[in-house]
């Protein structure tokens, strides 16, 4: 029986990396964008509002991250009943919005990532061009 298992860990370089990247895309796009970057257990490694990002979408963006990381996988595809008991179970920490995606690398989750202020699926796409630079499993 082991004791240990395998882990990976963002280094503040990779933070680094993947918060610049996720800016660059959401200015590209032209949608202000939140950003926040979390560890495999849900500890805030990075957060970034831009300039005339929603400043309500913080908190969902924050939501996003913790729950791509807890449930290890995409926001915005659980069932609507198990979204809503989730959500009250957690006082909202998990949610089921789009935006979120897990941060993995060679299948070993290392954290995640949640933006909000733009549509769902501009969320995804400032998210994925995160994982891309850092050179993240795709999601």
């Amino acid at each position: 029986m082991s004791h240990t298992r395998p882990a990976t860990a963002l280094s503040h370089n990779g933070v680094m990396t993947a918060l610049a990247a996720a800016v660059a895309k959401a200015e590209e796009i032209n949608v202000p964008q939140n950003v926040v970057i979390v560890d495999q257990s849900g500890v805030t490694l990075a957060i970034f509002r831009m300039d005339g990002a929603k400043f309500t979408s913080m908190k969902t963006a924050r939501a996003k991250a913790i729950t791509a990381a807890s449930l290890n996988t995409a926001t915005g595809q659980m069932a609507p009943e198990f979204a809503v008991a989730a959500a009250i179970a957690t006082d909202g920490e998990v949610i089921n919005l789009k935006g979120g995606l897990p941060i993995r690398f060679g299948g070993l989750l290392a954290g995640a990532i949640g933006i909000g202020s733009g549509t769902g699926d501009q969320d995804v796409v400032v998210a994925t061009a995160a994982l891309e630079a850092i050179g993240a499993d795709t999601v």
